[in-house]
């Protein structure tokens, strides 16, 4: 019954998801096209900033050949699943920032939210990994990109070094993070 009941959850949740990705496609189809150039959200109120990238500017966080670990995690703050677990993430930045692991949380908040509702929330959080909001409105391929396997839900996290890369559709809690972390760090 339980597996069940998760199942169905899961399947309301790629719904809800997936109509939302609709919404964001429809309300940007009038946008004229992207400058290469990263763009720098920064509010006169905040001292955060975030990068706004398309999928092409992201593409190079996702294939580093150095001698780093990256754990690269998509997520949102419209997404309880996302927030609920980025203390995990915080906690792996603050552990394992001078040990050759880099944490980069990529934000798939809708680009209107940003000044109002993702730069607030990453000041009240004190968020020390890099924010970067990945604005791209043609999913169907980044999403693919990032990982054949991938069904477009949050969260979702990308572990990779020069010799290994695992992607996970799932939340973490510290210790399973720290536990896929390992395989790729021992």
């Amino acid at each position: 019954m339980y597996v069940k009941l998760l199942n169905f959850i899961s399947m309301i949740n790629r719904l809800i998801y997936s109509a939302l990705v609709l919404l964001f496609c429809f309300s940007c189809a009038g946008k004229p096209e992207k400058k290469e150039q990263a763009k720098i959200v920064k509010t006169s109120i905040s001292d955060s900033a975030v990068k706004v990238l398309n999928y092409e500017q992201l593409k190079p966080y996702l294939v580093k050949d150095d001698d780093k670990t990256y754990v690269i995690n998509f997520w949102a703050t419209w997404c309880k699943p996302c927030v609920e677990e980025l203390p995990a993430f915080e906690k792996l930045h603050a552990n394992f920032k001078n040990k050759n692991v880099e944490v980069l949380l990529v934000s798939l908040d809708f680009p209107k939210q940003i000044k109002d509702e993702l730069i607030p929330f990453i000041d009240k959080r004190n968020l020390a990994p890099e924010v970067i909001v990945l604005d791209d409105p043609d999913q169907n391929k980044w999403i693919n990109a990032i990982d054949e396997s991938w069904s477009g839900s949050i969260p979702a996290t990308l572990i990779y070094n020069k010799n290994k890369r695992m992607f996970f559709e799932q939340s973490f809690e510290y210790e399973s993070l720290i536990q896929e972390l390992n395989k790729f760090i021992n």
